[in-house]
């Protein structure tokens, strides 16, 4: 495992949609460990592909409940909704708000191309709906309810 370069906001490859995976390489799950570590080491909850250069449709998710492998995901449902800061690893110390839908369902592949169904509400659904935009080239601040502020994060909470 290696830890990988985050792209920052104003890299043109955060603006690109990502290429379907068609099968699960070597190189393809040294990624996904690769994304696991960079996004641990970054004490962020989600990292997309593009995030590290990738224009592939890879994601991984961590909400403090272990990680998820997202593979070609695509959101079959969403309701409700929730509203509330969200940051983004590609743009360190800053958050903003922004409006979410509450539940999301997702169809996916994981490491392995195995299909499955994922559901998440509260911070897994904003983190899935947060990363799988990514893969569409856009970014949280996009959606940003108001101006995008500082935020501080205390070792405690890091």
């Amino acid at each position: 495992m290696a830890l990988r370069a985050i792209r920052v906001m104003g890299d043109e490859i955060l603006t690109k949609a990502c290429r379907e995976v068609k099968e699960m390489t070597p190189k393809y799950c040294q990624l996904v460990d690769d994304m696991l570590e960079t996004m641990y080491e970054a004490n962020g909850v989600g990292l997309a592909a593009p995030q590290v250069g990738i224009l592939r449709r890879i994601a991984v998710v961590d909400i403090g409940e272990g990680p998820i492998v997202l593979v070609n995901p695509v959101i079959l449902e969403t309701s409700g909704e929730q509203t509330g800061d969200e940051g983004c690893l590609s743009l360190p110390g800053k958050a903003a708000e922004v409006t979410r839908p509450n539940y999301v369902r997702v169809r996916t592949y994981d490491e392995n191309m195995e299909e499955y169904e994922i559901e998440g509400e509260e911070l897994l659904a904003r983190a899935l709906c947060h990363e799988i935009e990514h893969l569409d080239g856009h970014m949280y601040v996009e959606k940003a309810n108001g101006p995008i502020h500082d935020v501080e994060y205390d070792e405690e909470e890091a």
